[in-house]
């Protein structure tokens, strides 16, 4: 299963590399759940229940889908079954927030609408509006082993860097206040394109499939360092 998952990140350098390509999913208006097919996210790219938010293992969480929205969910929260007009009335496995909009017992904005915390933040939602995001490795302390994750700085918090385990997941696995950190070019070594943050004992080494995307972060990570929120000031940003 680790050979097959480090097969398909491989495959998804070239999308992730370019920011927001894989956010184009369409997402289905709440008046049209049950009406019309979703797109299915796809498996690979989250690493959590998109409701529950609780991890994806091999044995304990399977991933399923939810025939409504196309979310990927655990067992837990898609055992649930409702009529869905767009397959002829008939009863399909749904998520709970689905089922609870679709007979009538809630409303989806009610529950969405809830303040979320600094990482209750989805991937998608963040990456949608975002000053740059891509795939990048973080290094260990070490330098030897590596973490594959997605990388956004939102617009609408510049100044923090967001890390998710996968394109799609509904809640970061961490954030960086990137506020006052040096910003370091390495030379490349085993075709690794690396640069680093750096702030007096805390060092962060990243890796960048290409000298393109290195240089596209390292200068969005130095705007965000001497605390510049807006792509018009300190010159030309990338975007």
């Amino acid at each position: 299963q680790d050979a097959i998952d480090r097969k398909e990140k491989r495959s998804e350098t070239f999308k992730t590399a370019v920011p927001g390509l894989e956010m184009e999913m369409p997402a289905l208006k709440t008046e049209e759940l049950g009406r019309r097919a979703p797109q299915w996210v796809r498996d690979n790219l989250v690493t959590m229940c998109m409701r529950c938010k609780e991890p994806f293992n091999a044995i304990t969480r399977r991933r399923h889908h939810c025939r409504a929205c196309g979310y990927v969910v655990c067992a837990r929260c898609s055992d649930y079954k409702a009529e869905l007009q767009y397959d002829g009335s008939r009863l399909s496995r749904v998520c709970q927030e689905c089922y609870l909009f679709l007979t009538g017992h809630g409303g989806l904005e009610d529950r969405e609408g809830k303040h979320k915390g600094i990482l209750e933040k989805g991937a998608a939602e963040v990456s949608g509006k975002s000053l740059l995001c891509s795939s990048l490795q973080l290094l260990d302390k070490n330098g030897k082993g590596a973490m594959r994750g997605w990388f956004v700085i939102p617009q609408d918090d510049p100044l923090v860097l967001y890390i998710y385990a996968a394109p799609q997941d509904v809640r970061a696995h961490t954030s960086i206040p990137l506020l006052g950190y040096q910003v370091k070019d390495l030379p490349q070594g085993d075709s690794r394109h690396l640069f680093q943050l750096e702030q007096s004992r805390q060092v962060y080494t990243f890796v960048a499939d290409t000298k393109e995307l290195k240089r596209r972060w390292m200068r969005a990570m130095a705007r965000s360092a001497a605390g510049i929120t807006h792509p018009g000031e300190g010159g030309d940003a990338d975007s």
